[in-house]
C-alpha cells in the first residue's frame, strides 16, 4: 500500500504537541495593527488549540502527526 500524503498547506500552518493536540496561529496580525488595542493584539499574538471536533480533519490532512 502506498505512503499517505500530507497536505503541505496544512503542515506549515499546524503542529502537533507532545499530547496530541494540534497547535495553530490565531488571527489578526497581519495588518490594520494601529486601530486594534494592545490586549486584543497581545491576545492574537498567543498561540490556540484546534477545537476537538475538527481533530479528524486534522489527522486526515497530516496522517503522520
Amino acid at each position: 500500500m502506498p505512503k499517505m500524503k500530507t497536505k503541505r498547506a496544512a503542515a506549515k500552518r499546524f503542529s502537533f504537541t507532545a499530547t496530541g493536540k494540534v497547535k495553530r496561529r490565531r488571527k489578526g496580525l497581519r495588518h490594520i495593527l494601529e486601530k486594534r488595542s494592545h490586549k486584543s493584539k497581545k491576545l492574537a499574538g498567543r498561540t490556540d488549540y484546534v477545537h476537538p471536533t475538527d481533530m479528524g480533519r486534522m489527522h486526515k490532512m497530516l496522517p503522520y502527526g
